[in-house]
C-alpha cells in the first residue's frame, strides 16, 4: 500500500512537471506551484481545500455557503488554464477578476465566474452573486453544451483581454463574447466550491495543471 502511495504521488509530480514545461513554452507559467497553496486565500464558507499529488481538491461541507480559494494577487487580461475532474452531484467555478469587499455583502465574493457543471452549462459565464444572471447572451450551441465530460478530467481555457472573454472545454469554443454588464476589469481568480443542500454530500472538485499568462 506505501509503496502504490509513493507511486502514485511520483507519478503526479511528474505530470505536473510535464504539464509545466509544455505550457511554459507556449509563455504559460504555473499559477499553483503543485505543493502547497502558497498564494492562495479562502474566501467565505467552510469547504475545504487541499493539495495531493500535485492536485488542489476541494471538499464541500454540509451548511457551509459557496466557498472560495483565491490568489493573492489580481489579475487584468490574461490566459488561463486548467484541467476539473468534479463529482457530477456538484456544482462549481472559478472566478475571473472578481473582489470580495467587506462593504458589500460581508465581503462575499462576487465577479464573474466560469462554470464547471455536468449539466450543459459548463464553460459558460455566470455573475456570480450579482443581479446579471448569466453574462454570457448566447447559450444554444450544441457542441459546446456537449463538449464536457462527466466523470472526466476536462481541459479548460479561458481568454480575457479587455471587455472580449472567450472560453473552450476539451478544445471546444464556448463563450465568446464582450462582457459589459459588470464592468470588472480586474480581480482575484478563485476556485468555487459550492454550498450544498443539508443531508446531502460530501463531493469534491479536483484542478491541476492551472497555468496562466498575463496579456500585455
Amino acid at each position: 500500500m506505501i509503496r502504490s502511495t509513493l507511486r502514485l504521488a511520483a507519478l503526479g509530480s511528474l505530470c505536473f512537471a510535464l504539464a509545466a514545461q509544455a505550457a511554459e513554452d507556449e509563455g504559460f507559467k504555473p499559477l499553483f506551484n503543485g505543493k502547497d497553496l502558497t498564494g492562495w486565500k479562502q474566501k467565505n464558507g467552510t469547504a475545504t481545500y487541499r493539495v495531493e499529488d500535485s492536485t488542489i481538491i476541494g471538499k464541500t461541507n454540509e451548511g457551509s455557503p459557496n466557498s472560495f480559494l483565491c490568489t493573492e494577487k489580481d489579475y487584468a487580461d490574461f490566459e488561463l488554464k486548467f484541467e476539473v475532474l468534479v463529482d457530477d452531484e456538484l456544482n462549481s467555478g472559478v472566478q475571473i477578476r472578481s473582489v470580495s469587499d467587506p462593504d458589500k455583502k460581508n465581503g462575499r465574493v462576487h465577479g464573474p465566474q466560469v462554470e464547471i457543471a455536468t449539466n450543459g452549462t459548463a464553460g459558460y459565464v455566470y455573475g456570480e452573486s450579482l443581479d446579471t444572471g448569466w453574462l454570457t447572451p448566447e447559450m444554444k450551441d450544441e457542441a459546446a453544451k456537449n463538449a464536457f465530460k462527466k466523470g472526466e478530467w476536462n481541459k479548460y481555457h479561458v481568454k480575457a483581454v479587455g471587455p472580449h472573454i472567450q472560453t473552450w472545454i476539451n478544445g471546444v469554443p464556448v463563450a465568446d463574447f464582450k462582457e459589459e454588464k459588470t464592468g470588472m476589469k480586474s480581480g482575484f481568480i478563485g476556485l468555487q466550491v459550492h454550498g450544498i443542500k443539508a443531508g446531502t454530500g460530501p463531493y469534491q472538485v479536483r484542478w491541476r495543471n492551472i497555468q496562466f499568462k498575463e496579456v500585455k
